[in-house]
């Protein structure tokens, strides 16, 4: 039974997380509104925005909720007791999705979602053992690069394999009851009548189960139980995130059964098959010459592009990080030289402190805090213990390093035709000598090891940092530690999809 200290307890601490996710975000809006007026000599207008919904109930704002943690506890345990709990409507608001439309993110009020996270913890320590191995989401045990290592590990070992690779329409908010119901009462999980009764609350009125709270992240598990009895039972291998799944297998008949398995599951549980984005069956391989059906040499999962040879990271994410870095090379040091005036922007005289920042804003968006000599020592010595932070700690596993190289070319010759572009636009506010100077001067061919050896206070804060290098040493810290040591702790709510 939830206590009222417990519930108190995860309130005040629901709400201390969300006071410091809203500083942080008033803290970055005054360094970015004091460097745009340095930068466009104008100051901006710093509009502080609190989410629109803290206004339609105090109980989505956790400065109100923290100090009546107490009151609010005793509250809602009072009504669990007396069978009257039901959790308040939720805020509710459209997501786009990467593939068109939108998906329904639902917020809750903060008791009512530390009522959900104390459920959802209370359900997974007692029946994960009841999950199958091959279920990766929503799990204290398991990752998303857990997921991507089992599969690209399986499928190695094959000269071919054919993959199943097919996507549900809104599995969330079309999951039948009726076929939950009878994979909580049928799989042997550990559920007390007051369990099972706070996560019926939860459920839509009709069918599905909301996005936007903990108890989803177990029923959405509970609901694929019987889809991941069906595929270990043909022996095929597989990898499910949430309602990712890819399937994989050296027989075309194994794969063809677990296909029937997806359509069966499909057919309980409600939840219809998106042939529109579902790539079906096809042969994946490494070799050469003419195959019996279609053919491909990877394939799409949580981030990655899959391969027999190597994992890279597929093409609409590593779009997204260069989109990414372009923006914040833009930001720092064109968008500034864009008006009539160059304003309060300063003209380089010796070093370009704009491109201090830029440089330092790239590296911290690719490795965090990371300098190449932090990771050349690593490599090198092995000496010590480093925390790998930005992009790439999303995707520790990336072994391909034709791709890496790729992205690393990519970012040298960005950053050389802004530096380019920076100096004709200085001369055309009538500053031609920009363009003679350090490191405007520098030939393509000299630009990283130029700014890799240029140290301002003893740092080398102008250096461009290395996708090669930093995947390098992951993998080395991978072997040493763990994938878990190295993985951001934010890996499990990036957005692999998009």
């Amino acid at each position: 039974m939830i206590s009222e200290k417990e519930l108190a307890a995860e309130i005040v601490l629901e709400c201390n997380k969300l006071i410091r996710r809203y500083e942080v975000y008033h803290n970055n809006l005054h360094a970015e509104t004091v460097r745009m007026a340095r930068r466009l000599g104008v100051v901006p207008a710093k509009i502080v925005i609190k989410p629109d919904y803290w206004k339609k109930n105090k109980k989505f704002d956790p400065f109100y909720c923290r100090g009546r943690a107490r009151a609010m506890a005793r509250s809602i345990v009072r009504k669990i007791i007396l069978k009257t709990y039901s959790p308040e409507p939720p805020h509710e608001k459209d997501i786009p999705k990467a593939s068109g439309g939108k998906r329904k993110l639902r917020i809750y009020q903060i008791p009512d979602a530390v009522v959900s996270k104390i459920v959802y913890e209370r359900m997974l320590s007692k029946n994960r053992h009841r999950f199958s191995a091959f279920s990766y989401a929503y799990r204290d045990d398991r990752n998303v690069h857990f997921a991507i290592q089992d599969m690209h590990s399986d499928i190695s070992g094959f000269d071919r394999a054919y993959i199943a690779e097919y996507d549900f329409s809104d599995f969330f908010g079309n999951i039948s009851h009726r076929h939950l119901e009878e994979q909580l009462n049928s799989n042997g999980l550990l559920i007390s009548d007051e369990d099972e009764w706070i996560l019926k609350k939860f459920l839509l009125s009709d069918r599905g189960i909301p996005q936007g709270t903990s108890v989803s992240l177990f029923l959405a598990n509970v609901a694929c139980l019987s889809l991941d009895k069906s595929l270990e039972k043909i022996g095929v291998k597989f990898a499910r995130y949430a309602d990712d799944t890819v399937i994989c297998s050296d027989s075309y008949d194994s794969i063809c059964r677990a296909v029937r398995c997806i359509s069966e599951f499909s057919r309980q549980s409600e939840v219809k098959i998106n042939f529109a984005k579902s790539e079906g069956i096809s042969m994946l391989s490494d070799m050469t010459g003419k195959a019996e059906m279609r053919e491909k040499h990877s394939f799409d999962f949580l981030g990655y592009a899959v391969s027999m040879r190597a994992l890279g990271i597929k093409k609409s994410s590593e779009q997204r990080i260069k989109k990414r870095i372009s923006y914040l090379l833009y930001r720092n040091l064109l968008q500034p030289l864009k008006g009539p005036a160059l304003a309060g922007v300063r003209v380089p005289v010796g070093y370009d402190p704009d491109l201090i920042t830029a440089m330092l804003q790239v590296r911290r968006y690719v490795c965090g805090s990371l300098y190449k000599s932090d990771l050349h020592n690593y490599l090198n010595s092995g000496i010590g213990q480093i925390r790998f932070r930005g992009v790439m700690s999303f995707y520790p596993l990336v072994t391909d390093e034709e791709q890496l190289m790729s992205l690393d070319g990519w970012l040298t010759s960005t950053v050389f035709r802004v530096l380019k572009l920076r100096a004709r636009k200085y001369a055309a506010h009538g500053h031609p000598s920009v363009g003679a100077v350090f490191p405007f001067s520098v030939p393509k061919a000299r630009l990283v090891s130029a700014l890799d050896s240029m140290s301002y206070s003893g740092r080398k804060l102008l250096e461009i940092p290395s996708f090669l290098l930093v995947s390098r040493a992951m993998r080395k810290a991978i072997n040493e530690h763990g994938i878990s040591y190295v993985m951001d702790p934010k890996s499990s709510r990036y957005a692999y999809r998009t």
